[in-house]
Parts: structure tokens; C-alpha cells; sequence
């Protein structure tokens, strides 16, 4: 099994970090906008992303952590045989936070894939919640 972490810092505090990332159901407008281009909710409570490569993903969550800051989901219904990933924020100092991303996979050659998602995941992250937390610093509106 391949586990794929990424973990980078944000010029935004742990808490702002957390609201957009338990909002599991609008994480392609608070979190990662233009690296998901779409979520819907099925009628089993898994989210059907649509990404911007033109790839669709099912993921069903599996717990979401107040008290850590820490959501775990898998995906469903793709050429994995196992996926399971989490993502967790830390408190990395005033107006800072780590946030740290693993997935397991299987096979093993889906890893690269995967990996290469998870940084335009990262970067779009990065940029949306650090321009979120510019905005709320400055008074302007978010």
C-alpha cells in the first residue's frame, strides 16, 4: 500500500483553516476552488467532486474530528481497491496553521497520480485560504 503525505504551512489561522475544511460539503468553493470545479451530495451523504483535470471522484466521509481538527473520508466506486485519506490542521503560531494531508492507496501504481493531485490540491488550498485570511485581516468582507 502507498501512503502519500503532504504537509505545508498557512498564512491563516488553524481555526479559519478548519471552518472551510469541515465544510465538507462546499469544498469547492471554500477550500480548493479551481482545483474542484463541483460537489454535489448523493443520497448516502458522500460527496461527488468534480475536478478540473476532468476527473470525478465519490468520497464518502468517515469521521470528522471537532476536538482535532481532523476529517478522514475514502473514495468509493473508482479503480482503487483501497483509498483512505485524512487531513488535519494544527496551530503553527498567531494567524498560522500546518495542515497535514495523508492517503493510503491501493495499487501502488496509482500512488504517482494521486501524489501529483494532491499537490494542485495543496497549492489551490494554499491560495485560497491565505487570500481568505488576507481579506479578514484587512476588514474587507471574505
Amino acid at each position: 500500500m502507498a501512503t502519500i503525505h503532504r504537509e505545508f504551512e498557512l498564512a491563516a489561522s488553524a481555526a479559519q483553516v478548519w471552518d472551510a475544511l469541515r465544510d465538507f460539503r462546499a469544498v469547492h468553493q471554500r477550500l480548493a476552488p479551481g482545483f474542484l470545479t463541483g460537489c454535489r451530495i448523493d443520497e448516502e451523504g458522500a460527496r461527488i467532486l468534480d475536478f478540473s483535470n476532468g476527473s470525478v471522484a465519490r468520497e464518502l466521509p468517515v469521521s470528522i474530528d471537532e476536538s482535532l481538527r481532523r476529517i478522514a473520508y475514502t473514495v468509493t466506486g473508482s479503480r482503487m481497491r483501497h483509498h483512505h485519506a485524512s487531513a488535519q490542521v494544527f496551530d503553527a503560531g498567531e494567524g498560522r496553521s500546518r495542515f497535514v494531508w495523508i492517503t493510503d492507496v491501493l495499487p501502488d501504481e496509482l500512488a504517482p497520480d494521486i501524489a501529483g493531485m494532491m499537490d494542485e490540491g495543496a497549492a489551490a488550498m494554499k491560495k485560497k485560504l491565505e487570500a481568505e485570511a488576507q481579506k479578514s485581516s484587512s476588514g474587507r468582507p471574505t
